[in-house]
């Protein structure tokens, strides 16, 4: 960060920190304002800030993996831990793709350890979050999309989300899939296996979205979070 960033984004804080000074002391309709300007001025403070949202993800990615060793209790509090700092690394940079998938992630284990009056909420962030990760890029997101949705019994959109990772290159192989316990309950519809044949018998094209994606991230789908080190999380293009 150059000094002029430096001195320009402690600006932007000094104005925020005031903005909320003043909302304090002002009517309940003039404090909203202010509240939100000093939002904004917060979150451009933080932005484009690689090391701290490198941190920030890979901090919410150890959250995330330990959570899968822990009783569920105690993996429920360290899962809202992971969604924050993913939540957090967005804020940072919008674009950080790797925390867009892993926070939809971690909102889907966390309706797994929840209870049922949570599920719908929780699914419904998890939606959110992937559906920002294809924002980022296409189709990054598309076969976690297809696992929620056919988790909640929404089968065209499971189907289309089915096809939407297989035209960009993100469809698992077919031996994955079909272990996946989110996809358990659509596996055996004839509708499902008419798609895996359909997939089959068109190979050449998952190659080929893979192929034409220029500059694409790649990211190791929801069924293993092993981080792969050869990749670079972060999104060049950010906005």
């Amino acid at each position: 960060m150059s000094l002029f960033s430096s001195f320009n984004k402690r600006s932007v804080l000094d104005t925020a920190i005031k903005q909320v000074s003043k909302a304090r002391k002002s009517d309940a309709g003039a404090a909203v304002d202010l509240y939100q300007e000093a939002y904004q001025g917060f979150s451009k403070a933080i932005a484009d800030n690689l090391i701290v949202s490198e941190a920030l993800y890979n901090w919410g990615f150890a959250l995330l993996n330990q959570a899968k060793i822990q009783a569920p209790a105690q993996a429920i509090e360290t899962l809202q831990d992971a969604v924050a700092k993913f939540s957090f690394c967005l804020l940072t940079s919008p674009n950080y793709l790797a925390a867009a998938i892993d926070g939809g992630v971690a909102f889907m284990d966390l309706a797994r350890l929840s209870g049922p009056e949570s599920r719908q909420y929780l699914h419904k962030m998890a939606l959110q979050y992937f559906e920002n990760a294809c924002r980022i890029q296409k189709g990054s997101a598309a076969y976690n999309l297809a696992c929620l949705h056919a988790m909640d019994g929404e089968h065209d959109a499971c189907l289309e989300a089915l096809n939407q990772a297989y035209q960009n290159g993100c469809l698992p192989d077919e031996a994955v899939i079909l272990a996946d316990v989110d996809m358990a309950a659509v596996v055996n519809l004839p509708w499902f296996t008419e798609f895996l044949e359909s997939t089959q018998k068109q190979p050449e094209v998952a190659a080929e979205a893979a192929e034409s994606e220029s500059g694409a991230i790649d990211y190791e789908p929801k069924f293993n979070l092993k981080k792969k080190d050869e990749f670079d999380y972060y999104a060049k293009d950010q906005d």
